[in-house]
């Protein structure tokens, strides 16, 4: 298979990471037989120094070109001005918009070997498989107005916008009970609907869309309860499915059952489809940039590199590949490596560039 993959470094640990990443998908290529065309375009604060532009037209461009888009992490303080008018986030919000990516998966699994590397006791994570859904192009980081003003009594205001309409409710909730059917049958649906008017048509939305699926059980939380939930019944969750906002919250508190964001990967998913007829999707770690350790070569390229499973799974249709990237990252912790965010008193930590080549030499 030929394949047109676009790596966003960006900015922080994201391009150590995102090379450890691309030398992964170079031995998926040679050891399968496959033709990766990987080219690499700025992103988020590397781009604003670049271009003064968060996300230049070239990058864009090549996102729009490629079969599918592995993501670094961007931002970081130098670009953390509050009153600045262009922020290394807009250019992820940005690409996530101009690109569709209205769903973002994110797996939750606690590996066996690392349940001690969670907050929770093992009793609580055992059994946990869950899957989380968030809205990804709706809801209060893009409505409008969104805005700052001085009110009547010269004080300052600040506005911002949570808004959904009905189609994009549709289209999540029908992905969440579609992977659901596959999975244990089970989709949480998580709003505030005692209080705000968009999460009662949220609720009221996906209502009519389980009507299409009678074998799915629906159940809804409130976000605050889901919060709650999460770390005293984790096992209990099959598929999860959320606004923008909550999503944002909730899956950075799921991380925290795997013991590390590091491990966790995510995938961006919309309606279009790439040249191979699959989703054109961008995948990415979801920690951030870590500028406190990046250039020390000690950052975990686990999510990364599952991040790349994914790719490999939804967007080029290789699903072989995209599990003999799993069981590599399956065996090398099973061996008991570990990087230092993942790492008991007295184990040996590994550095990303020592990490990555176990699990090249476990593929």
């Amino acid at each position: 298979m030929k394949a047109k993959i676009t790596l966003l470094p960006g900015d922080g640990i994201g391009p150590e990471v995102t090379a450890a990443a691309q030398e992964v998908l170079e031995k998926i290529a040679e050891k399968f037989g496959h033709e990766f065309e990987m080219d690499s375009q700025h992103i988020g604060g590397i781009a604003i120094d670049e271009t003064g532009v968060p996300l230049p037209n070239e990058t864009l461009d090549a996102c729009r070109g490629a079969d599918a888009v592995l993501l670094g992490a961007v931002g970081g303080p130098k670009w953390d001005d509050p009153n600045a008018s262009v922020r290394p986030e807009q250019g992820l919000l940005g690409l996530r918009k101009e690109l569709g990516l209205f769903a973002n998966l994110r797996p939750v699994q606690p590996h066996p070997q690392l349940m001690g590397a969670s907050p929770l006791k093992e009793s609580r994570l055992a059994g946990t498989d869950m899957l989380i859904l968030r809205e990804l192009t709706g809801g209060i980081y893009f409505g409008q107005p969104s805005e700052k003003h001085v009110n009547a009594n010269g004080e300052e205001e600040a506005l911002d916008t949570l808004i959904y309409s009905e189609h994009e409710i549709v289209r999540i909730a029908k992905l969440a009970f579609e992977i659901a059917a596959e999975r244990r049958k089970k989709v949480t649906s998580i709003d505030k609907a005692n209080v705000l008017e968009s999460s009662r048509l949220w609720r009221k939305t996906v209502t009519k869309v389980a009507a299409d699926y009678p074998n799915v059980e629906l159940e809804y939380l409130l976000i605050d309860a889901a919060t709650m939930h999460l770390l005293s019944r984790p096992s209990d969750f099959d598929v999860m499915v959320t606004m923008n906002l909550f999503g944002d919250i909730i899956t950075d508190e799921a991380s925290m059952l795997t013991g590390s964001m590091g491990n966790m990967p995510s995938a961006a998913l919309g309606e279009d489809l790439n040249s191979l007829g699959k989703p054109r999707g961008m995948y990415e770690p979801i920690h951030g940039s870590a500028p406190d350790i990046a250039g020390k070569g000690i950052a975990n390229p686990i999510g990364t590199i599952l991040s790349a499973a994914m790719l490999l799974r939804h967007s080029l249709g290789l699903s072989s590949e995209a599990e003999a990237i799993e069981k590599a990252v399956d065996a090398v912790l099973n061996q008991g490596h570990r990087t230092g965010d993942i790492a008991k008193e007295g184990e040996i930590r590994l550095g990303t560039a020592e990490m990555t080549e176990k699990i090249i030499q476990a593929l």
